[in-house]
């Protein structure tokens, strides 16, 4: 990736990752930051994303709001699964957690600014389902897609299925859920999950 200038930034609380919101003139970028496990989302995480992007949609000199992960790796390889025993256990955890996944969900799809998504490396589960509520997906050639929820016996909300279904129909909907399988750039652009 290109080195970027000098940008005004502010950091979600290191605890499981950060979101990192950085600005540069027009462009209000919220940065998946989580390296070390290809930027999967903490339930930490889940929570700045309704704050990162409330803060960007408020700022007058922001014009268009573009998600990105960060490093060479990942955009987002989904939930950061090693929390999933201690964050999804019981019915009370689960209800929590999943509660806290819809509203970063609800704050994406109801932006008022323009939503970008800036795809390269692993884009899988909650990445995909995070992409899903852009605007408009743009992927680097070495992007990968893949919804493995079938495979990991986890259950997807419907609103995700709807919104994919809606946007590469019932066929290409129904393969990436049922089969689990990865689905390079090149693909995710003939369905028009991608530009």
């Amino acid at each position: 990736m290109q080195e970027r200038p000098p940008t005004q930034e502010w950091y979600s609380a290191q605890v499981a990752g950060r979101i990192r919101v950085e600005k540069e003139g027009a462009l209000g970028w919220v940065v998946f930051d989580h390296p070390e496990r290809r930027n999967a989302i903490s339930a930490e995480m889940w929570g700045e994303i309704p704050k990162a992007i409330a803060a960007l949609d408020a700022d007058p000199e922001i014009r268009v709001i573009v998600l990105r992960g960060e490093g060479e790796v990942a955009f987002v390889s989904g939930a950061d699964i090693s929390q999933f025993q201690e964050r999804r256990t019981g019915a009370d955890a689960s209800k929590d957690y999943e509660a806290g996944n819809a509203r970063a969900f609800v704050s994406l799809a109801t932006a008022e600014k323009p939503l970008l998504a800036m795809i390269h490396g692993f884009c899988v589960g909650g990445g995909c389902a995070l992409a899903l509520n852009a605007d408009l997906r743009f992927a680097a050639d070495d992007a990968l897609f893949a919804i493995p929820a079938a495979r990991l016996g986890l259950g997807y909300p419907m609103l995700g299925i709807k919104t994919l279904l809606d946007l590469v129909g019932p066929s290409r909907a129904k393969e990436m859920f049922f089969t689990a399988r990865r689905f390079d750039a090149t693909e995710a652009l003939e369905m028009g999950l991608v530009r």
